[in-house]
């Protein structure tokens, strides 16, 4: 309990909290890493006696020296420790005046003396970037991914008189993912937690609790720093082979080759997992295929046939390109600035004068790395340019490729412009021939009008259920993508022509979008059908055609959403006007669930864009595919950049990050009540974003003596089985009563005998596969869980004998009030019957609303008087009398109690994507 009140302290606390038991640390070394080391000490309550770091370059001093002068921790500037093997005095007399009881070595690139290691009563310690013994020496990032590990890492090791050889205190790992470079594997891992494990590391010692684990020599490896002229690439290897050495590499010193008698350096290396594009040969010395130059990059080839891709290459001179572009003559006219043009080269200027602190005068010759600008002072410019210029955003290798400051700021100008936007959209696509077309499918992330890999590069498979084999492999959105997903919706609204449109020309955009997907409709439902498992039937009339209607209701809103209107009770009194209008949220998240992947995509996102909106969304992570499509679909209609973003990926990244993002001001999630529920809470924590939630269901259908009962049967079953009972309203229990019981029971077998079980894209297929494996296996755990309790297993509640996730309709009948079946919601192809009583109307009400859940309910009876009585009394957001599964695009629809709340279709769904402004004037 001393832990949890300690971390509840430091919570809370506004300062620094100090524990029992503190240490006097000299921080030796340099670097952000090392800064923040220094900061977090502090803040743990530790106290800095002295820092040693490296003497200032260019006139720029260490940022752990920065930070140190300005809490007037003493600070040494040492350019060397000894001479000639021996320690310098003056810089021992130094050292030892401030009284260190350990030192602490973040990152640190001289030399020290062991007398110095020695010194204080508790040593030295020492981070490295890798699992010791392996990658001692310099280059131990690049060598970690050269080499190809799985496991990357870092050690907090005592120092010791060897080469990184001291014993261990305490090491981390992580996994290397398949397109995981120096950068991002250090700002992902080894430097946020590095930091937490060199504060630990302190605090064990302080407690006397710090192990000393020697260091095994089996598996130790030592390799030295990794020089340009050690680069150059060795081609006869395999594509991953190479791929590793590349992005072992990036950035610095660079793999190279010789290309047309220059050296030419490669970044932005990544697997090819899908088909080679065309392209453009390209003749590399020493490869023994030439390269292809693509409209995507440049593509390799390994001695095993297989490829991977470079975005960007750099020539001898410095200047850096994207790969696609290298048969191009990149010579570009230099444009004339406008007034408001030189205002914002002008600010750029001053940051760049800020950051090169060592250069006099900036001019248009000024190089920014020449000048002593580092990979953080990249990513301190792009983010300042985007704070300081209206929010202009900028990537790291746009200051890669414009080094110098004419050139940057040409650069600039015509991003404002939107000159140096490409004309047309590149897409790879995973294509296949099926359903008697071929199937193009983006499989990449869709940020800002382009598809792009994720900024990690990980990928996921998305599997067939049908035959559970993996259609294709997509991105999978980290946090990073997120953020940049965010940020491109934002500035889309707040600076692109989205924000500015007239309502009507937003409409046309619609219009066109939905002319589009139902052009496009076969090969939509046949991704439908290959992703999700949809009947392809069903799939084209229900999936995409209520997507098409519903793009199509809310286009003819865009226009009709009152802007500014006076109130009804006395607007003009004592000369003051009131008036009130209806505004867009700006960016709103969306997330969607697996079973209708494009009908829930168009249901909230066809509401928010009329509403005047950007949006972020993300698809279920098991049905990504037919919302990729989508968006291509967006750009060909002329929607602008980062208006409509999709990320695929988890809901415990991508989906738990947009629910934190302070830029996102609603939310819309479909989905189950649990998730809801950890949504709702992140949304309220971060920003009190708005949500609407349509969630679980259990939802009644009674079914009175006096029906119609072939339709009663018919329709029931459709209540369950339609979509394989994967849906949201499905009849999660019939109450059927007493004296037509048996009687449906029967006749409701009898049809399911009839239904053809199969693959989707036959016509005659009745019933397709479960969506995915692990909703089949659960579906089976709760047709055994309800045999346990005793309901009557009448038909099915097995799986299907063949390939892929498929499952017996599914019939139990005397499921009890108390029981699982009665109360849990199967999401499948289970029809769980109850009996009533004859007459018994108000106890089968008390029974149908005896639930938390409330999304929809139905009643058959040819008795239009006992149908009224029991749709008013039943509490559900959807009542359906002698029908069933009817939703209509202008009707609202949403659930009540934990079936959730706000609307979905109709009118009333907009009011979710906007807010009332109230302005009042006196004149």
């Amino acid at each position: 309990m001393l832990w949890r009140g300690s971390q509840a302290l430091r919570h809370f606390s506004t300062g620094r909290v100090y524990f029992k038991n503190k240490l006097k640390l000299a921080l030796i070394g340099q670097s952000l890493f090392g800064q923040e080391v220094y900061s977090h000490l502090l803040k743990e309550g530790h106290r800095v006696v002295g820092v040693f770091t490296v003497p200032d370059k260019d006139g720029k001093a260490d940022p752990l020296a920065l930070a140190a002068e300005k809490d007037g921790t003493p600070v040494f500037k040492f350019p060397r420790w000894r001479v000639k093997g021996k320690t310098i005095k003056e810089v021992a007399e130094a050292y030892q005046s401030v009284g260190a009881e350990l030192n602490v070595l973040p990152f640190c690139t001289q030399f020290i003396p062991m007398d110095i290691i020695d010194s204080p009563e508790h040593g030295s310690i020492i981070y490295h970037p890798s699992l010791l013994p392996r990658h001692r020496g310099a280059s131990a990032i690049n060598w970690t991914l050269i080499m190809g590990d799985k496991k990357a890492g870092f050690s907090v090791f005592w120092a010791d008189d060897g080469l990184d050889t001291g014993p261990i205190l305490l090491q981390r790992s992580c996994d290397v993912k398949p397109n995981d470079t120096v950068d991002s594997l250090y700002n992902r891992f080894l430097f946020p937690e590095g930091i937490k494990a060199m504060v630990e590391a302190v605090q064990l010692i302080a407690d006397g609790k710090a192990p000393r684990t020697p260091q095994p020599e089996e598996g130790a490896t030592y390799e030295g720093i990794q020089k340009k002229e050690n680069a150059e690439i060795p081609w006869d290897q395999p594509a991953e082979v190479l791929h590793n050495w590349i992005r072992g590499h990036d950035k610095v010193p660079g793999a190279w080759a010789e290309i047309d008698g220059q050296m030419v350096t490669f970044y932005g290396s990544s697997l090819l997992t899908s088909s080679v594009p065309a392209g453009e040969p390209l003749d590399i010395r020493g490869a023994k295929k030439p390269g292809l130059v693509t409209k995507n990059g440049l593509v390799l080839f390994g001695n095993d046939g297989k490829a991977l891709m470079v975005r960007n290459l750099q020539f001898e001179d410095g200047k850096m390109i994207p790969a696609s572009q290298y048969f191009s003559s990149g010579e570009t006219s230099v444009v004339e600035l406008t007034a408001e043009e030189l205002k914002v080269a002008e600010t750029i200027k001053v940051i760049w004068a800020r950051i090169l602190s060592n250069v006099p005068v900036i001019e248009d010759s000024t190089d920014f790395f020449k000048s002593g600008a580092s990979s953080m002072d990249v990513a301190r410019l792009v983010e300042e340019i985007r704070q300081k210029c209206g929010g202009l955003q900028l990537q790291n290798e746009d200051v890669y490729m414009a080094r110098k400051f004419g050139d940057f700021i040409q650069k600039v100008v015509r991003r404002l412009r939107g000159e140096d936007q490409e004309a047309e959209l590149v897409v790879d696509y995973v294509s296949k021939e099926v359903n008697e077309m071929t199937v193009k499918m983006p499989y990449q992330c869709f940020i800002n009008g382009q598809f792009v890999d994720a900024e990690d590069g990980e990928t996921y498979a998305t599997i067939n259920p049908t035959d559970g084999t993996t259609l294709c492999r997509v991105s999978y959105a980290s946090l990073a993508d997120v953020d940049r997903a965010v940020a491109a919706a934002k500035d889309a609204f707040e600076n692109g022509e989205w924000g500015r449109m007239n309502a009507r020309d937003r409409g046309r955009l619609m219009y066109r979008l939905a002319d589009l997907m139902e052009e496009n409709q076969e090969e939509l439902a046949t991704i439908e059908a290959l992703d999700s498992g949809a009947v392809y039937t069903l799939a084209l009339k229900t999936h995409i055609g209520m997507s098409v209607q519903t793009f199509r209701y809310f286009a003819g809103w865009c226009d009709k959403i009152q802007v500014t209107k006076e109130p009804e009770n006395q607007a003009r009194i004592h000369d003051t006007l009131g008036m009130s209008s209806e505004e867009p949220k700006v960016v709103c998240a969306i997330i969607i669930p697996w079973n209708y992947p494009l009908m829930m995509l168009a249901w909230k996102s066809a509401a928010c864009l009329a509403a005047g909106n950007t949006l972020v969304l993300k698809p279920a992570q098991v049905t990504p595919l037919t919302a990729l499509k989508f968006a291509e679909l967006t750009v060909k209609a002329g929607f602008p950049k980062g208006v409509i973003n999709i990320i695929p990926g988890s809901g415990g990244v991508a989906g738990q990050r947009l629910s934190q993002h302070p830029d996102i001001r609603k939310l819309g999630f479909t989905g189950s009540t649990s998730v809801g529920k950890q949504i709702m809470k992140s949304c309220a924590v971060s920003n009190l974003k708005k949500v609407s939630l349509e969630l679980g269901g259990k939802s009644p259908l009674i079914i009175f003596s006096d029906c119609e009962l072939d339709k009663a049967v018919r329709m029931g079953m459709g209540a369950v089985f339609f979509n394989k009972g994967e849906n949201c309203i499905a009849a999660g229990r019939l109450f059927v009563e007493e004296a037509i019981h048996d009687e449906f029971v029967t006749r409701v077998v009898e049809e399911i005998k009839k239904m053809k079980i199969g693959d989707p894209l036959d016509r005659s297929t009745d019933h397709g596969p479960q969506n995915h494996k692990a909703h089949l296996e659960k579906l089976l755990q709760y047709c055994e869980t309800g045999v346990k309790e005793g309901a009557t297993l009448v038909y099915g509640g097995r799986q299907v004998q063949r390939p892929g996730f498929f499952m017996e309709p599914t019939v139990f009948t005397g499921v009890e009030d108390h029981m699982y079946l009665a109360k849990e919601e199967s999401f499948g192809p289970i029809m769980v019957i109850s009996k009533f009583q004859n007459g018994d109307i108000d106890g089968v009400l008390q029974r149908a609303n005896n639930t938390e859940y409330g999304l929809a309910s139905g009643v058959f009876t040819r008795d239009i008087s006992k149908a009224m009585y029991v749709s008013d009394r039943l509490e559900a957001g959807t009542v359906f009398i002698n029908t069933y599964n009817k939703t209509d695009v202008a009707a609202p629809f949403g659930g009540v109690k934990q079936s959730g709340f706000g609307k979905d279709l109709g009118e009333e769904a907009l009011n979710e994507y906007l807010k009332t402004k109230t302005v009042t004037l006196e004149y």
